[in-house]
């Protein structure tokens, strides 16, 4: 009976990963090693390492995944620009009067905080930092506020705009267009990331509408967890709130708006989410409000009017009216880019440009890395027979598609334990997608369970990314174990999602069908 070296391949990858290993490395060692050792056995065709260079330069020039880096960017300069702790401040004192108040505006801070950012470490420490030592002091579980602020930080993942999103989006419509060569169609149809935000934004405000549910609904049955606040508190006055929480909603109105409207591309509206952030950052480190409000709006009518009415300059038959609207341009892009620069100037002065472009390019790294060593991994596993295992395992399971899906579910799940979200995509993902699409599942529909499925593998204990930030960020007095505990029940409830979406899938396939 020949090795199965495409079943051990893969544990030796989680083994290598297990041992300590940096991701990158094992991914591209195993892959390495396996497909000399099938050369040597007669199971692996060498040639099909050939193939390598063409999968990398499409991954380098792959539009959609040029977003990440910007959407990196722009949630490092929220972050680091001190938005979120504006947004606890003044949500505590909003809803800290009732029961569970507290726990409830760290929910909504960490859903805006998703939706502007979508950077999980980020959010997390924030938080950690901030709103944690108060729930503490109000005497708060320590058990439930940790729970309470770990899971907020995950919203970024299922929340767009998000990376896991991107990448999910790119993988998921490589799939279904393979499940669609594989049914002989001709005319193949693709996924957008515009459809996969559109997929997960309902779903992941269900989420949100499940923590404060659950948070009131313990509150009341155990006051002692989530007490209202002790401290004496000045409830915020509406400038206060609005000053607060409009600049991050106009921020998400401006990228997601743009990209669910079909008005720009993921590239597109995470630079114009890039600019945003570095100008808001500006105002908040002491650039001229005035001057950097008027380039935000120079660039907004610049950006509206040249779409409406563009001018081409080259062309022989222009008039005095395409002249003066192209020097009009020209003003608009001149005040945009003095606002831009002394922005740039602030944030530099405030040492936060370099450590945000420091921070960008090692996660950009990382990501990157990894997905160009998975594309060596799964290059491998196919030309090992792995693919067809895969899919003869899938079909052979009870249930027919529900009980294949269900199967996949439960080993993303497991592998969560273990695994960073980003190698259970990029690997795992492409080879077990198109065989659930291509028996019946929709494909944005299954993204949007897989999604919620690998935000839970960051509260998962031993290797949840969450509780690592969070053990790194919380005072002395919460305890490893209380941690642990604490995402315990806020796990049972992304389950609940999770079979919420399963049986009412219209929560995930409405927004996408009504918008496109």
């Amino acid at each position: 009976m020949p090795l199965p070296l495409d079943l051990l391949m893969f544990a030796a990858l989680i083994g290598g990963i297990l041992l300590g290993y940096p991701v990158s490395f094992s991914i591209a060692g195993v892959a390495t090693l396996f497909a000399l050792l099938g050369w040597g056995l007669g199971a692996f065709d060498i040639s099909l390492m050939g193939a390598l260079g063409q999968r990398i330069f499409g991954l380098l020039t792959n539009d959609v995944l040029i977003a990440i880096p910007l959407f990196v960017f722009m949630g490092v300069i929220l972050e680091r620009s001190r938005i979120a702790e504006e947004l606890l401040e003044t949500m505590g004192r909003l809803f800290g009067s009732i029961r569970g108040g507290l726990g409830v505006s760290v929910v909504l801070v960490g859903a805006l905080l998703a939706a502007s950012t979508g950077i999980v470490g980020a959010t997390v420490v924030a938080m950690g930092m901030i709103a944690l030592p108060t729930m503490l002091r109000n005497g708060y579980s320590p058990k439930l506020a940790s729970g309470i602020v770990c899971t907020s930080g995950t919203l970024g993942q299922i929340i767009p705009p998000s990376t896991l999103l991107i990448i999910l989006s790119d993988v998921m419509s490589n799939a279904y267009q393979q499940a669609q060569f594989e049914q002989g169609k001709f005319t193949i149809e693709t996924i957008s990331v515009g459809q996969i935000f559109a997929a997960a934004l309902m779903p992941g405000l269900v989420l949100v509408g499940i923590y404060i549910v659950y948070l009131l609904v313990r509150a009341w049955l155990i006051p002692s967890d989530a007490p209202a606040m002790r401290e004496e508190v000045v409830k915020p006055s509406l400038l206060e709130i609005g000053s607060a929480i409009l600049p991050p909603v106009v921020l998400i109105l401006a990228v997601l708006g743009s990209i669910l409207g079909g008005v720009a591309t993921p590239s597109e509206a995470a630079s114009v989410g890039a600019i945003g952030a570095v100008l808001m950052a500006g105002i908040r480190k002491g650039a001229s409000v005035p001057l950097v409000l008027l380039g935000g709006l120079s660039l907004i009518a610049l950006a509206i009017l040249s779409g409406l009415l563009p001018i081409r300059l080259q062309r022989s038959d222009i008039g005095g009216f395409e002249i003066a609207m192209a020097g009009f341009y020209i003003l608009l892009s001149v005040v945009g880019t003095i606002s831009i620069a002394v922005s740039l100037r602030q944030i530099f002065k405030a040492d936060i440009l370099k450590a945000a472009l420091t921070s960008t390019m090692t996660v950009t790294a990382m990501i990157f890395a990894t997905i160009l060593t998975a594309s060596v991994f799964s290059l491998v596993f196919v030309g090992l027979g792995g693919e067809d295992r895969l899919a003869d395992i899938l079909q052979s399971m009870p249930g027919g598609a529900t009980g294949a899906l269900i199967f996949c579910m439960l080993i993303i799940f497991i592998l969560g334990f273990f695994l960073d979200f980003v190698e259970i995509t990029v690997i795992l993902l492409p080879l077990i997608a198109p065989a659930l699409i291509l028996m019946g599942h929709d494909p944005m529909w299954l993204a949007v369970l897989i999604a919620i499925n690998l935000q839970t593998s960051f509260l998962t204990p031993p290797f949840g990314f969450s509780l690592f930030y969070l053990r790194g960020a919380a005072p002395k007095e919460v305890t490893t174990g209380h941690i642990y505990l604490g995402v315990i029940p806020f796990i049972a409830l992304q389950i609940v999602g999770v079979i919420l979406i399963w049986f009412w899938p219209e929560i995930a396939v409405w927004l996408p069908a009504k918008i496109y």
